[in-house]
């Protein structure tokens, strides 16, 4: 019998550090989206550019205010039958991966986690639209949580 989603659980975090990723990564986009802005304002003479970099500026601030939040919001339980993820702060998102589905688990580092030892664990399931993920993770609880999730899938799919 399946469990009840229980918010109010224990939920296992991902790592401080990747604050610094979701920062880096909101500050870098919107550093691209305000360059091309300024080059088609300047460049291109387009008139109303400014206005677009107006609007960049004021949802890149946002989203470094809210990057922290963000991040924090971003967790995961070790169920009976499935793992179970969470992640959003205005539209949460609560995703259940069976066990027995998982086909394939696969630990990515990006340049910034590489710096930061952390890593993102993506899951690729039975539904080929699932694109399920956990990221910041510390490397060494990435292996583990990879190895644990195998392990509890082997033994779903054989019927133990």
């Amino acid at each position: 019998m399946s469990q009840r989603l229980d918010v109010a659980a224990q939920w296992r975090r991902v790592s401080p550090k990747y604050v610094v990723v979701v920062l880096v990564s909101s500050l870098i986009g919107g550093v691209i989206a305000a360059a091309i802005a300024v080059f088609a304002w300047l460049v291109l003479g387009w008139g109303w550019a400014w206005i677009a970099l107006i609007v960049i500026v004021v949802i890149a601030l946002v989203q470094l205010i809210i990057a922290p939040r963000r991040a924090r919001a971003i967790g995961y339980q070790l169920r009976d039958d499935d793992l179970l993820i969470r992640r959003g702060i205005m539209f949460q998102r609560f995703v259940a991966v069976p066990y027995g589905r998982m086909q394939l688990l696969d630990i990515e580092r990006g340049p910034i986690d590489r710096v930061l030892g952390l890593a993102e664990l993506k899951f690729v399931t039975a539904a080929a639209s699932s694109r399920v993920s956990i990221p910041g993770l510390v490397d060494t609880d990435a292996a583990w949580l990879r190895d644990r999730l195998v392990e509890l899938a082997e033994a779903r799919r054989t019927g133990l």
